[in-house]
């Protein structure tokens, strides 16, 4: 596949229930499988509502790629604030866990290429596409997203898909700690590894967000999923697509059943678009379509 310009075969990915109707699906019928304890309304619900209304504003309402699991909370959010709203585009994920990425061989990177393609970002699709696409995660050194732009670069060089193109469709959200709001405050994309690739995006093509550090540490570190993670140790597991009952999985799935159906509601919707309009990027006509798609009259 490394030279391939166009990838077939649709990956085997970590099983999740759907618990949206968003993009045409129906719910799945859980019955006791979401007793968990999780509260009607999560205690983290206003901040994350306010951090998912600057990701919105800051990639310019770009279609949203999900990393990981660290932010399937904000995926499941707006799969309920989105739920029959007319909007184009749309959600995508990306399970992986790129930990011991730098170490993939040939069919590793291949198998990588396959859940890229998947998830929209292969060089063929990215240049053909109408929308921007932003890969959205939690981020503390960059690392993933450095696997990630170092795979697409590759790709994209054998395929000879054209860059000039790629560069303006393709987006990076990072949600970080809460930090000092000084210029001088050091930021992830100023690693090394990072200003590399930084440099060769438009300006405002790499964001940030940020959360206080005890909800962003819940989301990365210790907020029970509905999968497990998924490394590339995993990726060629014969049933990596079976769905896996596990002992916090009724917690997970109440939380995450919770937080769609906030979504839903009328004052989610009119505190996110108040998040968005509070951003300079609300001026963009896109976001401005956006906040008028989930805005409940």
């Amino acid at each position: 596949m490394a030279g391939m310009t166009r990838s077939t075969g649709r990956p085997p990915q970590p099983y999740r229930w759907p618990l949206s109707s968003f993009g045409g699906g129906a719910p799945a019928r859980l019955g006791t499988l979401a007793e968990g304890p999780a509260r009607s309304r999560p205690g983290y619900l206003p901040e994350l509502v306010e951090c998912t209304g600057k990701v919105l504003a800051r990639s310019h309402a770009a279609d949203l790629c999900f990393v990981g699991r660290s932010l399937d909370t904000m995926y499941d959010l707006l799969t309920g604030v989105l739920e029959g709203a007319d909007r184009p585009g749309g959600l995508r994920r990306l399970p992986l866990s790129l930990r011991g990425a730098h170490t993939l061989g040939p069919v590793g990177r291949d198998r990588l290429r396959t859940h890229l393609a998947e998830a929209g970002l292969e060089p063929y699709a990215l240049a053909r596409r109408k929308r921007p696409l932003a890969l959205v995660d939690v981020v503390s050194a960059g690392s993933t997203f450095d696997a990630i732009h170092g795979e697409l670069s590759a790709w994209i060089a054998e395929s000879r898909e054209p860059w000039a193109v790629i560069r303006r469709k393709l987006r990076y959200v990072g949600v970080t700690i809460r930090g000092r709001s000084s210029p001088h405050q050091w930021r992830w994309q100023q690693s090394p590894e990072s200003v590399r690739w930084v440099r060769t995006l438009p300006a405002g093509h790499v964001v940030n967000v940020s959360m206080h550090w005890r909800t962003w540490s819940w989301f990365g570190n210790e907020q029970p999923k509905l999968h497990r993670s998924f490394p590339p140790s995993r990726w060629f597991e014969p049933d990596a697509a079976r769905a896996r009952h596990h002992e916090t999985l009724p917690q997970a799935l109440a939380e995450a059943r919770a937080v769609v159906a906030a979504g839903r509601t009328r004052e989610t919707r009119r505190d996110l678009v108040r998040a968005m309009a509070a951003e300079p990027g609300f001026a963009d006509r896109e976001v401005r379509a956006l906040a008028a798609a989930i805005r409940v009259p």
